[in-house]
């Protein structure tokens, strides 16, 4: 793969070599988590994100009050909604990831379309 690059940084000169530094270089972490929410899912993404905060907050809730139960009926009643709503909190949490992932390959696309269009005008 480094012979590729190496070759590609021969081609390029110049200003082209750092348009294409700047595209080489991955966001970090939370630039990808954020970009999600743009384009045209990105409400949709924000309301699963919504969503999932809230089933997490009231599933902590329902946890907390699980553990001050005192007779077992109590503990049910707190104890099953608790995890059901932490479970499909994790569920929602997990249905954001191929976004992010969709994304990466995407912008990966749009390297190889620079790379491509740079090589064939030098």
């Amino acid at each position: 793969m480094q012979d590729i690059d190496r070759m590609i940084d021969e081609a390029l000169e110049g200003e082209n070599q750092t348009l294409f530094r700047e595209t080489a270089r991955e966001p970090g972490y939370f630039n990808q988590a954020l970009g999600i929410f743009g384009g045209s899912m990105g409400w949709v993404n924000a309301v699963l994100m919504v969503t999932q905060t809230v089933m997490f907050v009231a599933g902590a809730w329902a946890g907390w009050r699980f553990f001050q139960a005192d007779d077992t009926l109590s503990a049910l009643h707190w104890g099953l909604p608790a995890a059901v709503l932490v479970l499909v909190a994790t569920v929602l949490k997990t249905a954001l990831l191929p976004a992010i992932q969709a994304n990466r390959v995407m912008r990966e696309l749009k390297r190889l379309e620079l790379q491509i269009a740079l090589t064939r005008g030098s």
